[in-house]
C-alpha cells in the first residue's frame, strides 16, 4: 500500500515581508594581534590546537604576526570567526614568561 503526501501549492502571499538573498554569506578574516608577550612556542601551540594548522603552516603565520603586527589566520562566516577569536581570547597566559598575564588578542574584520 503507498501512500502520497500531497502539498499545498505556495503562492508568493506566503513569502509576504521575508526578504531571500541570492548572495553568499558574508565572510570575515580572523586576525591574530601580535605583542610581546607571547612566545614563539605559545603562538605556534596554540594555532596547531585552536585552527589545527601544521607547524609550518603555524610558524609562518607566527612570523607574520611578529613582523607585520598582525596575521589573518582564516576567513569564516561571522558566528565561526567570533567563535575563533574568542577561542584566541580564551587561550591563556603564556607560561613560559613570567610576564605573560593573559592571552593573545585577536579580531574579527569584514571581507570587503
Amino acid at each position: 500500500m503507498s501512500s502520497a503526501v500531497v502539498l499545498p501549492e505556495l503562492g508568493e502571499e506566503v513569502f509576504e515581508g521575508e526578504e531571500f538573498r541570492d548572495e553568499k554569506e558574508k565572510l570575515y578574516y580572523v586576525i591574530l594581534l601580535n605583542d610581546e608577550d607571547h612566545t614563539y612556542d605559545y603562538v605556534i601551540e596554540m594555532l596547531v590546537d585552536l585552527f589545527g594548522f601544521d607547524e609550518g603552516k603555524a610558524y609562518d603565520h607566527t612570523v607574520e604576526v611578529d613582523k607585520k603586527g598582525h596575521s589573518r589566520l582564516v576567513t569564516l562566516p561571522l558566528a565561526q570567526a567570533e567563535r575563533k577569536r574568542d577561542q584566541i581570547h580564551a587561550y591563556g597566559a603564556d607560561w613560559r614568561l613570567e610576564r605573560s598575564q593573559g592571552a593573545m588578542a585577536a579580531l574579527v574584520e569584514p571581507v570587503e
